[in-house]
């Protein structure tokens, strides 16, 4: 296919022909970037907590009987939930669970050492300390939330406390290796201020209550803490097509165990409403972000497809003389696809660039990461393969002129 007489056309049309260019550019940046930040926000999304997500439900409870032992209330709670039909096991917590936003979290370091420069600097910040987040709650929560322990064991029994700080602890493998690079964690003594706390287990993921800051999500401990007021929230595990079922015959057992206690309906949720709830605002965005990039690539379509019928109009007479000189239904066919790919492909060009300028943009004022080169191809040959499909109604139908028709128009 001769390319001269294509541009020699293009020229002649060069505002029409610089607009749809300018339209494909845009749109190729934009596109870019939206479906870059959609990547992002899938794979935020996407991230595993550690736990057994599909078998876990919560119901929170906050006594209101004055003088009643927190410790006594939530065995026999305890027991209450156990004898439920399809609960597998149940226990306490006092603080958090992953992604509920209820963080607690203070600063441990993995010596002496590292502990005084912390106290010198007033700030763990280049110590060698972190700030995990901490779990605590009642035996059993290890097996309950379904963490898988790598190294070390659970927590025995003589090793929960109500008052006061536990000697032991269990921490994630990603807070082992931050701690103790190159080493092995188990055994470690950690220090909190004048506490030293002895690593026990290590398990493999624990998602923090609010995971914001990038590399901490996964710092996180569990404690052999038993809640000591009267609040409390009690997980449960069970078939993940019973927890509605288990989550109200919970209410009434709680209830009927206790009626001087406040359960609040919008804290019985299944573990996949709590997470839902969490990425509620991610889910939206990329919703939206979806619909606006389709919404553009839809507009480039219709605008390759009106210009190019547009064009047939404008040519039905150059057309029908093609055909009476023998030029066949495939010539013109290939003539207007090679047209619209010319022009797709300066927009391409051109909004590369512009794709690779709207991301500096967007990473001095909003933090989003690097554009990854790879996406910059790929954009591109899907404008090359819309343009192709644009066209491709408005080609046929010029390719189909009869050349008697046209030529009648002489």
């Amino acid at each position: 296919m001769p390319i001269r007489p294509i541009l020699s056309t293009l020229h002649k049309h060069k505002l029409t022909a610089t607009l749809l260019t300018l339209q494909v550019a845009f749109t190729c940046a934009i596109v870019c970037n939206v479906v870059f930040m959609v990547a992002q926000r899938v794979q935020r999304i996407s991230v595993s907590t550690g736990i057994a997500e599909s078998e876990l439900s919560a119901i929170h409870s906050r006594g209101i009987e004055k003088g009643e032992n927190p410790q006594a209330r939530h065995t026999a709670d305890l027991a209450a939930l156990r004898a439920i039909p399809g609960v597998q096991s149940v226990a306490a917590v006092s603080y958090a669970l992953p992604l509920d936003q209820s963080e607690s979290s203070s600063g441990i370091c993995p010596s002496k050492e590292a502990l005084d420069r912390a106290m010198q600097r007033n700030s763990i910040d280049g110590s060698g300390c972190v700030q995990p987040a901490w779990y605590d709650g009642t035996p059993g929560l290890v097996a309950t939330l379904g963490l898988h322990l790598v190294a070390g064991r659970d927590f025995l029994p003589e090793e929960y406390v109500s008052k006061g700080k536990p000697a032991v602890a269990i921490i994630t493998r990603a807070l082992a290796q931050k701690m103790y690079p190159g080493q092995a964690a188990l055994g470690k003594d950690m220090y909190d201020g004048d506490n030293f706390i002895r690593v026990i287990g290590i398990v493999d993921t624990l998602l923090r209550p609010a995971p914001r800051q990038p590399g901490t999500a996964d710092d996180s401990m569990i404690f052999p803490q038993l809640p000591d007021h009267a609040s409390a929230t009690y997980v449960l595990r069970s078939a993940p097509g019973d927890r509605q079922r288990v989550l109200k015959a919970a209410e009434a057992a709680l209830l009927k165990a206790s009626p001087n206690r406040i359960i609040d309906p919008k804290q019985m949720e299944t573990y996949s409403q709590i997470r839902a709830e969490y990425f509620q605002r991610d889910t939206t965005m990329i919703g939206l972000l979806i619909a606006s990039a389709l919404g553009l690539l839809f507009v480039t379509a219709l605008g390759i497809a009106g210009l190019a019928n547009f064009w047939v109009q404008q040519r039905t007479r150059s057309i029908g003389i093609r055909r009476a000189i023998g030029a066949t239904r495939s010539d013109i066919l290939h003539y207007f696809q090679a047209e619209n790919f010319l022009i797709v492909t300066a927009g391409v060009v051109l909004g590369v660039l512009l794709a690779i300028g709207l991301n500096l943009l967007l990473m001095t004022h909003y933090e989003l990461p690097r554009l990854p080169l790879w996406y910059l191809p790929v954009g591109a040959l899907a404008l090359w393969v819309l343009g192709q499909l644009a066209v491709l109604s408005p080609a046929l139908r010029a390719s189909n002129v009869p050349p008697v028709v046209a030529t009648r128009s002489v």
